[in-house]
């Protein structure tokens, strides 16, 4: 690797910071790396306790911070704004709506940068094909597409299946503490990966800097790879609880999904029900291969839910 090596992270939500703090710690034995991020003016500038928290660490850790807007900035304003750097990752999610991953991904490209990490910390895309339920999920292919046809720029993809907290929003609704419920997307069988923001960073780092170098190819991770009656179980038992067991079908989620076709959530439980694409064994992974200690499915609950579960238990 040259002496110099400039990192653009765009974007500093949960997984934005993750990536950028472990980052921070790596760059501390990496002679030449320099770290920024793009944030929105409005977000740099912001009175939010919890923004102006975010800030004040990411300006503790050395990093630049950079203002733009990835879904107001044009392609050519953008490729400006990341021609001086060589590595780009990407951690926006879909916030920016249909049409923004591409726009950065042709713009990271015009830009002449060496390595870029797009927005596809998540699903198999390429094993769940066009026409899913989630219809961002196209303009991910898209991305692939542009990546896989040119030879200019090395890009790599990180596969982590679902975000684990994702699996605890109560909004998703696959584990309902409050109403003392799992469901079953499409059947008990099914499986889903889930990974946290942190350990993504982790290994998000771990293979920026991995030798012999990593490029043009997907990288799966996982912290853990359960059925839905595996997660039940370590619901009850890693919890103390006796969970209601309820399956949702992939009928009835696509009925309600024909109700409300906008509904994002709705698309999602569609998708993971279907389960095609949303799992993989987790010995053959990135972390599993490589020997890296990651958060399982119980550890996350034993640090995030147990009071919560006490609570409802009293």
């Amino acid at each position: 690797m040259s002496h110099d090596h400039s990192i653009l992270v765009l974007g500093a939500g949960e997984l934005g910071i993750a990536v950028l703090r472990s980052l921070v710690r790596r760059a501390v034995s990496e002679p030449g790396v320099s770290l920024s991020v793009l944030l929105r003016s409005s977000t740099i500038d912001s009175s939010e306790p919890a923004k102006q928290k975010d800030i004040a660490e990411l300006r503790s850790l050395n990093i630049a911070l950079l203002p733009g807007d990835l879904a107001g900035q044009s392609e050519a304003s953008l490729a400006d704004v990341f021609r001086r750097f060589d590595t780009v990752i990407s951690c926006t999610g879909f916030v920016g709506g249909k049409g923004v991953q591409l726009k950065i991904a042709r713009a990271v490209l015009a830009a002449g940068v060496k390595r870029y990490f797009p927005w596809q910390f998540g699903v198999d895309y390429d094993v769940i094909g066009r026409g899913s339920a989630q219809d961002l999920f196209d303009e991910q292919l898209d991305v692939r597409d542009l990546l896989r046809s040119q030879d200019q720029m090395e890009w790599v993809i990180v596969s982590t299946g679902m975000f684990t907290s994702f699996l605890f929003e109560p909004s998703f609704g696959v584990v309902d503490l409050e109403l003392n419920t799992v469901h079953a997307l499409g059947g008990w069988d099914n499986a889903v990966t889930v990974t946290t923001a942190g350990d993504i960073g982790r290994l998000t780092t771990e293979i920026v800097f991995a030798a012999p170098r990593i490029a043009g190819q997907i990288v799966y991770v996982a912290g853990d790879t359960v059925t839905y009656r595996q997660l039940a179980d370590a619901v009850d038992a890693t919890l103390g609880l006796k969970v209601r067991r309820v399956e949702w079908s992939v009928p009835q989620l696509t009925g309600e999904l024909a109700q409300e076709p906008g509904n994002a959530i709705r698309k999602y439980r569609v998708v993971f029900a279907e389960g095609t694409g949303v799992a993989w064994n987790k010995d053959q992974t990135f972390n599993a291969q490589r020997g890296i200690a990651v958060c399982g499915l119980e550890d996350w609950m034993r640090e995030n839910l147990l009071t919560e579960a006490n609570a409802l238990l009293q």
